[in-house]
């Protein structure tokens, strides 16, 4: 049973996972990255280009899923470094400093509520996350194109690209992308019919919308809402 809530850092998701059975799952390309705990270890999940298929099977997970583009100033490390990975947080920190934060973890009430109080312990530690890449999220996800939001902050488009890279593992075009199947699959589960899905989040028609939905989670509009 998977059940989320809003972290104590703001815009963050705290979240656990408990699968129901075997078989695997499906984790959707977001933006995101994530701090996840299983039995009692610390790991890193990468920003995704395409869905991340997940074993299943027994044991329960946490995590904290941190707003696109603040995670890298959180953990030390670029994005792009870790795209469509998961990773061991001792394979990215100095082992005593990743075990020291591990039972911290560990040893709190639950693991969610541990990893919810890491991340805003080391929130505070870094500052305030940077305003640009939260005006490149917002512009992005509402459909502005990309050479429209790099004039309207500033900074050109190569200059764009690199940030993005660093902050969100890939450029502004794929974040946009994968902003809009966010977007569209949140309208169909509201019970938005497919072409309109479509003409409401930027796609040319709904077989675009379909193409797309395809090639970044790996199955059809239908297929997901069907899962």
């Amino acid at each position: 049973m998977y059940a989320e809530r809003a972290s104590r850092l703001s815009g963050a998701v705290v979240w656990t996972d408990t699968p129901s059975g075997p078989g695997p799952g499906r984790v959707l390309p977001d933006g995101c990255m994530d701090l996840l705990w299983y039995d009692g270890r610390l790991l890193v999940a990468g920003p995704d280009t395409r869905a991340h298929v997940t074993e299943g099977g027994a044991g329960a997970w946490a995590g904290v899923r941190f707003c696109p583009g603040t995670a890298p100033a959180l953990l030390g490390v670029p994005a792009d470094a870790l795209r469509d990975r998961r990773v061991e947080l001792t394979d990215l920190w100095p082992t005593a400093r990743a075990r020291r934060l591990a039972a911290r973890v560990n040893a709190a009430a639950d693991p969610a509520t541990g990893l919810d109080e890491a991340a805003l312990a080391r929130a505070a530690e870094a500052g305030p996350p940077d305003p640009l890449l939260a005006r490149v999220v917002a512009a992005l996800d509402a459909g502005r194109p990309v050479a429209a939001t790099a004039d309207a902050l500033g900074i050109g488009a190569r200059r764009l690209h690199r940030r993005s890279l660093a902050a969100f593992g890939y450029g502004p075009k794929t974040l946009a992308r994968v902003l809009r199947l966010q977007r569209a699959l949140a309208l169909a589960r509201n019970g938005t019919p497919l072409a309109e899905t479509a003409a409401r989040t930027g796609y040319a028609d709904q077989a675009h919308l379909t193409r797309d939905v395809r090639e970044l989670a790996g199955a059809t509009p239908l297929e997901l809402l069907r899962g």
